[in-house]
């Protein structure tokens, strides 16, 4: 599954060295000989739980010290928003642990977990999906690994959505590019932008604006 962030932007920020993704399997710290990392719940009920020891000791063998932000993906989360990513950037070493199953066994949570996040109010059927979403989100901002500038006005900056873009051709399926964009003046063209985020954001996501 994480083949994804092999690829594209994160695939040539790994091979400069500007960032370094690692994928672990639980199975290679397991002391279960059938290498088992889930069994059935306490208490009854359906679908399988993560067991503690495979997490734990995974984490303890990558983190030692306890220098990494420990992060488990879960849908009882904080909701994963623009400035989580700021806040996720201080650290140089994040550890995501992806849950499967009907869940995580509570006792790794309360021992080796600083805090859980969610990318949003539904339910997926593992962590790893949500957990690339981070990883990509977190990462476009590391010095070096995108320009600078494309990281400007963008979404969510300043808390508003962005303005509509256009490129070639000048019209399409007669509607043309906005006249303000080939202008020339890129005064009243920020104008013109900032005024289409304000719009737009207002139509859309007013819970931003507030």
């Amino acid at each position: 599954m994480f083949s994804a962030v092999k690829e594209s932007i994160l695939g040539r920020a790994q091979k400069a060295g500007k960032i370094e993704i690692n994928v672990i399997n639980l199975r290679d710290y397991t002391e279960d000989k059938h290498l088992k990392c889930d069994d059935y719940p306490f208490g009854g009920g359906a679908g399988m739980v993560m067991m503690p020891q495979p997490i734990g000791s995974a984490i303890e063998a990558l983190d030692p010290e306890h220098k990494a932000r420990r992060i488990y993906m879960s849908p009882k989360g904080e909701t994963f928003r623009q400035q989580k990513v700021f806040q996720l950037l201080q650290y140089e070493h994040l550890i995501l642990l992806c849950g499967h199953y009907e869940g995580v066994d509570q006792r790794a949570i309360d021992l080796f977990i600083d805090e859980e996040i969610s990318i949003g109010d539904y339910v997926l059927t593992g962590g790893e999906l949500p957990a690339m979403v981070v990883v990509d989100c977190v990462s476009r901002y590391v010095d070096g690994v995108i320009s600078p500038s494309s990281l400007v006005d963008e979404s969510f900056s300043e808390n508003l959505l962005e303005y509509p873009q256009y490129t070639r051709p000048q019209e399409y399926r007669g509607i043309p590019v906005p006249e303000i964009l080939r202008s020339g003046d890129h005064g009243k063209i920020d104008a013109w932008r900032r005024e289409q985020a304000i719009e737009i954001t207002k139509k859309r996501r007013p819970d931003l604006l507030k």
